[in-house]
C-alpha cells in the first residue's frame, strides 16, 4: 500500500549541534536502508523548509507506524500521513 508522508523537522533552538548532526547522519543511513529495501520509494525536499514529502510502500498502517516511530529524527518531526491509491484516469499502471 502506498502512503504519502509529509515530514517537518524542528529541532529546539538550543539543541546541541553535534547531536543534531549525529541524528541527521543516522536518519540518512536508515533512509538508505529503507530505500534499498523498496519501502521508502520516493523523497522530495520542500523548498525553503527542513521538510520532505515521501512515498512509502508498506504492508500495513502498523508497519508504517513502526517505521516512522523508529526514525532517529522522529522526536523532532511533525508528520501528515495520507493513504494513496491509483487514480482511474492515470496513463500509467505503476507509481512512476
Amino acid at each position: 500500500m502506498l502512503i504519502m508522508v509529509e515530514m517537518d523537522v524542528r529541532f529546539p533552538l538550543d539543541f546541541d549541534k553535534a547531536e543534531a548532526e549525529r541524528l541527521k547522519a543516522a536518519e540518512k543511513a536508515r533512509f538508505h536502508e529503507l530505500q534499498r529495501a523498496g519501502i521508502w520509494r520516493h523523497i522530495w525536499r520542500v523548498v525553503g523548509r527542513y521538510a520532505n514529502v515521501s512515498i512509502f510502500d508498506v504492508e500495513s498502517n502498523a508497519a508504517l507506524h513502526e517505521i516512522l516511530t523508529g526514525l532517529p529524527l522522529f522526536p523532532f518531526m511533525e508528520m501528515k500521513v495520507t493513504p494513496l491509491c491509483r487514480h482511474p484516469s492515470s496513463l500509467h499502471d505503476d507509481d512512476r
